[in-house]
């Protein structure tokens, strides 16, 4: 899984994982519709329909959504009409390891901000400067991460040529 509220969600989990707990993520595979409309639905297709189909010709879910309802810890539980909506609003998806760092979009960790001045030189090692993933926060990621590399790159670049100016 990938997007925007997964990474929003990674650090969380890779912290919940790493202390040896259970991470689970829920999604919303309709989210243009509510649970009674999906249940009324679901109820008026099913006959002799397989799963897969009467999901898709009741509610439009497609392959994905099914092949994630499938891999649900609740799927097996979810055989009524009412059970399967709350599930389609709520597909519950266990997660048991994270991409690791090769793959990552963006990474937590770096320079705590206590260790760096208003200049983001670093206060242990004179003279030398940090800036955008360097430093300990949580990006977003897309153009604010970059925004947020190029102003703290800025303000360390202008912090660095004041500084050699001085040494």
């Amino acid at each position: 899984l990938e997007g925007g509220p997964v990474y929003a969600l990674s650090a969380d989990i890779g912290a919940a994982l790493s202390a040896g707990r259970a991470a689970t993520i829920a999604i919303d595979l309709k989210p243009d519709m509510d649970e009674s409309t999906i249940a009324a639905r679901l109820v008026r297709r099913r006959g002799k329909d397989s799963f897969a189909n009467a999901l898709r010709k009741a509610i439009g879910l497609g392959p994905l959504g099914v092949a994630l309802l499938r891999e649900s810890d609740q799927a097996a539980a979810a055989r009524n009409a009412p059970d399967l909506a709350a599930l389609v609003k709520a597909c519950a998806l266990p997660v048991t390891a994270t991409a690791g760092l090769e793959r990552a979009i963006s990474a937590a960790g770096g320079l705590r901000r206590e260790e760096v001045d208003d200049g983001l030189m670093l206060k242990k090692l004179p003279g030398l400067f940090a800036a955008g993933e360097m430093l300990d926060w949580d990006a977003p990621t897309g153009g604010y991460l970059l925004q947020a590399c190029f102003a703290t790159g800025k303000r360390a670049g202008a912090a660095a040529a004041a500084y050699a100016t001085r040494a």
